[in-house]
């Protein structure tokens, strides 16, 4: 709406604000009757327990509101303000109104629906008024010679003798529909500036859902890390043992057995050896699911034992005070372990150091290896999954790895909320 002031007059604009004006008188005195009678009735029955109800309705009488005005506002603002409420497809009348009442956008098209009903209302109400005198002054010649030769007074107690006498009104017609062009682009762009302001989408409400967002995460990975640990105590305590219970078995019928060259003899011992391979490798995938060392004994001794079986010597140097919380030692734990993996793997390392130190509320985990570096966290090496843990816990993980070595990887980990 932003044009010359000779160009606007030339458009199509001051016929869409005027239209837009006058649609502001309708619209407006709905609204004001509407929330006059809700308030009424609100009040009148409020001694019966029902007035709640509608004293509720008129809270939420705003979003109908607001929605028909972005409608509204496409006569004058090719892109309206957008809708700051989310979907509650599927939600209950109960649900949906605790959503909507706890929503500030719901509240300020309240405040919207008001200040239309009683400042735009009025306004546009005086503008149309305006608009209205300034066409029968324009029209006033004509006015004159379809009523002739009737009496005709625009000004009272003076007559206008004929269609030439009405001409100067015609001019002060015409001018007064210049008049209005602007003041009706005034009010336009007045109420559209209020409609952006009061309708559109805030920061604060991006900014909670975010967060929302953030929580749905890390509720997602609690409750995977919780069926990780479900799954791994099942095995330890239920496969586990049972195989343990058979190698033992197994061991007995073999030492029964003792010396003898039956094929018998040759199956047993055959069926003890893979029972025990069997039991190696359940109790190295009860390991990688959730350790039961990082349960009982925490993250220090969890690294110190996987250092223990790594097939490149590791030095392991932690110096933490205290445990700490669930998540940040789950998370570390397996940031240490895809570290220590990537080491054997692809980076030609012949040692690895791990560092830990709690400061300032804070993990903060130092992973060093002496390969000939370009690791590359797009490439898959896990670290890309790592790094999404880590801003679940509004931690971070940075990779310095160049060609030619050595690859760190620095961890750093919030310990409280």
């Amino acid at each position: 709406m932003k044009q010359p002031p000779l160009r606007f007059l030339t458009s199509g604009w001051p016929v869409r604000c005027w239209a837009f004006s006058a649609g502001g008188v309708v619209l407006g005195l709905i609204v004001l009757l509407g929330l006059a009678a809700l308030l009424f009735f609100g009040v009148l029955l409020s001694v019966v327990g029902v007035g709640l109800v509608v004293l509720a309705a008129i809270a939420v009488f705003g979003l109908p509101v607001a929605k028909m005005e972005r409608r509204r506002l496409r006569l004058v603002e090719p892109v309206p303000p957008p809708d700051p409420h989310g979907s509650l497809a599927g939600a209950g009348v109960r649900a949906w109104l605790r959503t909507r009442l706890r929503e500030g956008a719901t509240w300020r098209e309240l405040g919207y629906a008001v200040i239309l009903a009683v400042f735009f209302t009025g306004a546009n109400a005086g503008f149309v008024a305006l608009l209205g005198l300034s066409g029968i002054l324009l029209a006033a010649p004509v006015v004159v010679w379809a009523l002739a030769p009737e009496t005709v007074m625009i000004i009272p107690g003076h007559a206008i003798p004929g269609p030439s006498a009405a001409l100067p009104f015609c001019a002060l017609g015409l001018l007064g529909l210049v008049l209005c062009a602007y003041v009706a682009g005034v009010l336009a762009l007045a109420q559209v500036k209020v409609a952006f302001f009061l309708l559109s989408p805030r920061e604060e409400q991006a900014r909670s859902r975010v967060i929302e967002l953030t929580r749905s995460r890390i509720r997602l990975a609690d409750a995977f890390e919780a069926e990780r640990r479900r799954i791994e105590r099942d095995l330890h305590d239920g496969a586990q043992q049972q195989l343990v219970a058979l190698t033992m078995t197994l061991g007995l019928a073999r030492m029964e057995m003792g010396e003898s060259a039956s094929p018998a003899a040759g199956l047993v011992t055959r069926a003890h050896g893979e029972a025990r391979q069997a039991l190696d490798e359940l109790r190295r995938l009860v390991r990688g699911i959730h350790p039961q060392v990082l349960t009982d004994h925490g993250l220090a001794d969890a690294v110190a034992e996987v250092a223990q079986g790594h097939p490149l010597p590791v030095t392991v140097d932690f110096d933490l005070p205290h445990r700490l919380p669930g998540p940040v030692e789950t998370t570390a734990y397996f940031t240490v372990t895809e570290a220590l993996t990537n080491a054997a793997k692809h980076s030609g390392a012949t040692q690895v150091a791990v560092v830990g130190r709690y400061t300032n509320d804070r993990l903060i985990l130092v992973i060093t290896d002496d390969g000939h570096g370009g690791a590359d966290p797009a490439l898959g090496t896990g670290l890309s999954g790592l790094a999404d843990r880590m801003a679940i816990l509004k931690g971070r993980l940075v990779v310095s790895s160049p060609q030619g070595g050595p690859t760190q990887l620095r961890v750093e980990v919030p310990c409280s909320g």
